[in-house]
């Protein structure tokens, strides 16, 4: 009910006698009957102050009056005259100084006539907003059932509000895009915005333009993870019927969401399937097979993701953030690798590190005590996967070494021989530690004579007898015959630089 409806009314015969700018168009709020001089406290806002003015002592308790209602935003006073026989001049001014709307209520007309009135309107039209608001559910739902997309029915509710709705996800990844992506800055505006919120539906500064953000289903119960409606303009200012229309439309989001992530859930079995065989060595060609299975171009380029987020509930919102930063670039191919670590396998772009920086860098002001480390590889095919995957988790280290909430690293930003190899096929790899090493591990498969462990501890070390024999607790002549057996088995001297570096990378690559 609007104020306009009020005052046209005949049996309550309200005079106006001061009208606040756009008032007659206002819904009507909740009115609220009171004496008190100072009611600001009982008020929050939008309500209509219906007073018989025993508050009035003198003239000077007007202004004290119509500055605290009109300071917890209530916008219109119905003042009853039958007290003082008139609304006094002082009155008036201070509803125009205040810019608060102000009603004349007749002797004849009691208050309890008024509030009757207005509560017999607001049972009309909550029952017309219920039966709009189930005719509007019902075609949204049809339209589901008959196959319609998001971003159509995103479109229907733009044209009812005259405002365009798009849906994005945290890290700035368009779901329904609207009429065109929003800008990168206006992107780490809303996100920083819903992520840190008091309370939801909220409204974002960005330039001077507000934009209302509506939740939709986080599943988790983390704003990280949720999707987030995206409408221009401030819903606070909207009708109940235009954000009645925009809750439902989250509704229908939410189911469209979770049909999204069941769709996934049932592709994350083959992309831990492909993992395992990339970890294991398995023939490039059934990789390829298992990958496109799960969604991916394997014939394409691609770089490896690794990542893990520390301290911040469980896994899967873990899991479900490196989805979402996937989805940005190609399919989410995610599974957790054998480390407890995540691996997503992207398709290569130009300027892929600075996407994915950006993206994750959003999250930052979401992770209250967490840290999230992420680590990509350089451009690889397939055929040198697992390559790419130990320079991923050497980037990771190097990531979690980090002090800031998010920390992203590159192959590019670190030097290390895991670059070296990882620039190396597999197959060529496994050639090299073979023919360097295989001798050894042969001897210990016959023996069990924990050469190849010796080895490995000797070359930790630096080359030192006494505190290799110290770290594995053996006698420093057990530890002088075992690396002279290497040393016979392999032909290198490693006492060398060159022969220990050669025996160095061969272990290295296994």
């Amino acid at each position: 009910m609007l104020l306009s409806e009020l005052l046209d009314a005949p049996e309550l015969g309200l005079r106006l006698l001061h009208l606040a700018e756009d008032a007659l168009d206002r819904p009507i709020g909740r009115l609220v009957t009171t004496d008190l001089l100072e009611p600001g406290r009982y008020l929050s806002g939008g309500e209509l102050v219906l007073t018989g003015l025993v508050w009035r002592r003198s003239e000077a308790d007007s202004e004290t009056f119509v500055a605290s209602m009109a300071g917890r935003g209530a916008t219109t006073i119905l003042a009853g005259k039958a007290l003082l026989g008139t609304v006094p001049a002082d009155l008036l001014e201070a509803c125009r100084r205040h810019q608060v709307t102000l009603v004349e209520v007749p002797t004849e007309v009691a208050f309890a006539d008024v509030t009757e009135y207005v509560a017999a309107a607001g049972s009309v039209d909550t029952g017309a907003r219920l039966s709009a608001s189930l005719v509007r559910q019902r075609q949204l739902l049809s339209s589901i059932a008959a196959g319609r997309s998001l971003d159509e029915l995103a479109d229907r509710i733009s044209a009812e509000i005259g405002c365009d709705c798009r849906v994005i996800t945290p890290i700035g990844r368009h779901v329904v895009p609207g009429p065109g992506e929003l800008d990168e800055e206006i992107l780490d505006v809303i996100s920083r915005r819903f992520l840190t919120a008091d309370r939801t539906p909220a409204v974002a500064d960005a330039g001077g333009t507000p934009y209302s953000l509506f939740p939709i289903g986080s599943g988790l119960g983390n704003r990280l993870t949720a999707w987030v409606l995206v409408i221009e303009g401030d819903h606070t200012e909207w009708s109940r019927d235009y954000v009645e229309a925009v809750q439902e439309l989250c509704a229908i989001a939410a189911l469209d969401r979770a049909r999204r992530d069941e769709g996934r859930l049932a592709l994350r079995p083959l992309v831990a399937d492909a993992l395992a065989l990339i970890e294991s060595g398995a023939p490039h060609a059934e990789v390829a097979t298992r990958l496109r299975q799960a969604g991916a171009h394997s014939d394409l380029p691609m770089v490896v993701a690794v990542a893990d987020l520390r301290d911040d509930g469980p896994s899967e919102v873990a899991i479900t953030l490196l989805e979402d930063v996937a989805l940005t670039v190609g399919p989410a191919v995610v599974a957790p690798g054998r480390d407890g670590v995540l691996v997503a396998l992207l398709p290569f772009l130009p300027g892929l590190p600075d996407q994915l920086r950006r993206a994750f860098g959003r999250l930052s002001p979401g992770l209250v005590r967490a840290r999230l480390a992420v680590g990509v590889s350089g451009e690889t095919a397939v055929e040198a996967l697992a390559g790419a995957l130990e320079e991923a988790r050497f980037a990771h280290r190097v990531a979690r070494s980090g002090s800031t909430p998010v920390s992203v690293v590159t192959s590019d930003e670190v030097a290390s021989h895991v670059l070296l190899l990882a620039t190396v096929p597999d197959d060529v790899r496994r050639t090299y530690t073979h023919r360097v090493l295989g001798s050894v591990l042969e001897h210990d498969r016959r023996t069990h004579a924990d050469l190849l462990t010796t080895l490995q501890e000797f070359l930790a070390c630096d080359g030192s007898w006494s505190r290799a024999a110290e770290s594995l607790h053996l006698h420093v002549n057990t530890v002088r015959y075992r690396i002279e057996r290497v040393e016979q088995l392999t032909g290198r001297d490693l006492s060398r630089l060159e022969d220990r570096v050669d025996v160095f990378l061969a272990l290295k690559s296994l």
